[in-house]
């Protein structure tokens, strides 16, 4: 009897151990709060195919609506979270200037499976479409600048307090998991920020960053 009792109690170690390591509560944890191992990761043909495409869309619209023609922000939120997915575009020469790690909008769960868009005020997801480049201010994250959504995708970001801003949480380099995730925010690391800012503070016109998948 006492063996059998030591038997359960030991299977029932093991299935709490299994549910909380695949718990969305130790995903969060391991996320934001985890030592992360670096890695390198490749744009696969599709995702450039994909990038090429959005970047010849760009320059299109920013020389429509008179936005910096030289530069745009394009980020990729079918990629991995925590592979380089944030492309400064360099429009004139047709490359990537650099490229860092931003976070997703985890719609108000603890931990968000997958990808989920919505541009509803109040529901905490990322928001895909093309964004104008606001107005910086120093918020509760910090430096941050104002966003404002020009498609029937991301109408509500303004209203929903959607902005660019940094956080301690997502990494400086490629991480082999994933990293923390927002509240719908482009998030991205603290040194990729003063890169942003750099050339969002510089420009005369206004920046053009588009969030797509």
């Amino acid at each position: 009897m006492k063996i059998f009792r030591l038997l359960l109690l030991a299977g029932i170690v093991i299935v709490a151990v299994s549910w909380f390591s695949n718990s969305a509560i130790w995903k969060k944890i391991k996320a934001v709060d985890l030592p992360k191992k670096t890695t390198i990761y490749s744009l696969d043909n599709k995702a450039a195919k994909k990038l090429e495409q959005k970047a010849i869309a760009a320059k299109k619209f920013v020389e429509q609506k008179n936005y910096n023609a030289d530069v745009c922000f394009l980020i990729d939120m079918s990629l991995s979270s925590g592979q380089n997915r944030f492309f400064i575009y360099d429009l004139k020469k047709d490359s990537v200037q650099s490229k860092g790690l931003v976070a997703h909008g985890n719609c108000f769960q603890n931990w968000l499976e997958g990808r989920k868009y919505s541009n509803v005020v109040g529901c905490g997801c990322t928001s895909l479409g093309k964004y104008k480049i606001g107005i910086p201010y120093t918020g509760k994250f910090g430096y941050s600048y104002k966003l404002h959504g020009l498609d029937t995708s991301n109408s509500n970001a303004f209203e929903r307090t959607v902005v660019l801003h940094s956080h301690s949480c997502v990494p400086s380099a490629e991480v082999s998991d994933d990293i923390c995730q927002s509240n719908g925010c482009p998030t991205v690391a603290p040194d990729f920020l003063k890169k942003l800012k750099a050339i969002i503070n510089d420009s005369k016109k206004p920046v053009l960053l588009w969030i797509y998948e």
